[in-house]
């Protein structure tokens, strides 16, 4: 014999399954998984670990600020400057929930959906709820150009 269930399990039955459905719901085919170290990219236009060039084009040199980045939401990538002449590229997926990255700002890369801030220099948690750093993601720079690798 069986006990019908109480409104209690009822409920936090379909909390747990919103809860599920909410998380699936921003999609991120980038599961965290992608461990290659950050690129550093020299002006001269070559990437640490060999990155050949050719990729598309995201933006020019000088649209990305020292001490800041620009986000690329189609791409879910963002590229950031630490310091004048090196750049950076990351995930611009948040690793807590899958929310695209919302904006760079005083020295890091913010998600406002649940307010975790990654440093632009590594990507590394700054703060908030996310587990883990945004993953690295190959760039090139020839010239004023930055492209994906």
């Amino acid at each position: 014999m069986t006990n019908p269930p109480t409104r209690r399990t009822v409920l936090a039955t379909g909390a747990a399954s919103a809860l599920l459905m909410g998380c699936s719901e921003y999609g991120d085919e980038n599961s965290g998984g992608d461990t290659e170290e950050a690129s550093s990219v020299a002006p001269s236009g070559t990437a640490s670990g060999g990155g050949a060039p050719g990729g598309k084009e995201l933006t020019k040199t000088a649209d990305v600020p020292v001490g800041g980045g620009k986000i690329f939401k189609e791409e879910k990538v963002v590229v950031t400057q630490p310091e004048k002449g090196g750049f950076k590229a990351f995930s611009a997926v948040c690793t807590h929930q899958g929310c695209v990255v919302a904006d760079v700002s005083d020295g890091t890369i913010n998600c406002k959906c649940h307010s975790s801030r990654f440093r632009v220099a590594d990507g590394s948690v700054a703060g908030g709820p996310a587990p883990k750093p945004l993953p690295a993601k190959q760039i090139t720079v020839t010239g004023d150009s930055i492209s994906l690798a």
